[in-house]
């Protein structure tokens, strides 16, 4: 099984191109900085994130392009892809990606401008129409009355 699961936040707005022919396909590439969970106590000026490479086709490519910028937080999931190709120097260059199956955003566009993201003015709203419940100081959130027959279990 090929399958990965990244979250991190992209360090630079997209690339994206389209194939040539008939019906042109949006190819969208963008470099996701992923924090790593443990450092080594021996070395404290290390790198703490992975920045690894995602590729996304089709309409993951133009979603990326309409809507990721630098700083957006996102979750990917996707398969990596290896392959290689000789540079203008004759040089064998080996490449490792994450082609994206799934890409979704991972923070909402207000905590993402604290945190500095920078979702588009158009980026569709990750919030619904209805006003949010406020969370009491235990930090549950009430069930409003008249709703048991909508839970989906008793």
């Amino acid at each position: 099984m090929n399958k990965v699961i990244l979250c991190g936040r992209l360090t630079r707005d997209p690339d994206v191109r389209y194939s040539q022919g008939d019906s042109a396909t949006a190819i969208a590439r963008y470099t996701l900085a992923v924090d790593r969970r443990f450092s080594r106590r021996d070395q404290q000026d290390a790198q703490t994130a992975d920045f690894i490479g995602i590729v996304a086709f089709g309409k993951a490519g133009e979603f990326a392009e309409k809507y990721f910028r630098k700083g957006t937080k996102v979750i990917v999931t996707g398969r990596i892809q290896t392959g290689s190709y000789t540079n203008k120097d004759g040089v064998k260059v080996y490449t490792t990606d994450v082609v994206a199956e799934d890409q979704e955003f991972a923070e909402s566009k207000n905590s993402a401008g604290s945190n500095g993201g920078n979702y588009g003015a158009d980026a569709p709203s990750m919030s619904s129409s209805a006003p949010a419940p406020s969370a009491p100081e235990d930090g549950f959130m009430n069930i409003p009355d008249g709703i048991d027959e909508e839970l989906p279990f008793n």
